[in-house]
């Protein structure tokens, strides 16, 4: 079966609003070394294209949890597949998103984290559903605000198809 899809938030659009969060990254880092911690598989897209417009030092590392399956609600039973390779002890942590959706994922994440003694922490998405949050999650920067609708692309799938549209787009 083929899906049916519309372009939400284009190439363009998200190289433009990435450029302005690594610009305020290193402004909040400046002098620092910061650590990025990308949750795989959806914000490898993401989290690759932000490092690469940073000017900070930066070292990255990715974490693996899921809830999703390959369905498009979440199971709401967050799982770990794959922990850090190093300690983050002492560094300044930005986790990076692509998406929060029901709040989940990031909470176990976020407290998971906390747990390693960081000497920052902090969470960056690319996108953010609001009116999805069944758990309360702190996120310091949004690159987008989007509705309710299951999307896919840059980085993001329907059972694990649609990562690599260089856009974000709608399923129907």
């Amino acid at each position: 079966m083929q899906e049916e899809f519309e372009v939400l938030i284009s190439e363009e659009e998200l190289d433009k609003r990435i450029s302005e969060m690594a610009e305020q990254l290193d402004k909040e880092y400046e002098g620092k070394t910061v650590h990025l911690l990308g949750i795989l598989k959806g914000s490898v897209f993401f989290m690759c294209d932000l490092a690469k417009k940073m000017k900070s030092d930066v070292t990255m590392d990715f974490i693996s949890v899921s809830s999703y399956g390959d369905g498009t609600v979440s199971s709401g039973i967050v799982r770990l597949n794959k922990d850090l390779d190093e300690s983050i002890e002492g560094k300044n942590v930005i986790i990076v998103e692509d998406i929060v959706d029901s709040g989940r994922t990031l909470s176990y994440v976020r407290k998971l984290m906390e747990d390693r003694k960081p000497a920052s922490l902090k969470i960056v998405t690319l996108l953010d559903k609001p009116d999805r949050r069944v758990v309360d999650c702190k996120v310091e920067m949004s690159g987008f605000v989007i509705p309710d609708k299951y999307i896919i692309g840059y980085g993001l799938d329907y059972a694990q198809k649609y990562r690599n549209l260089p856009y974000i787009a709608v399923i129907q």
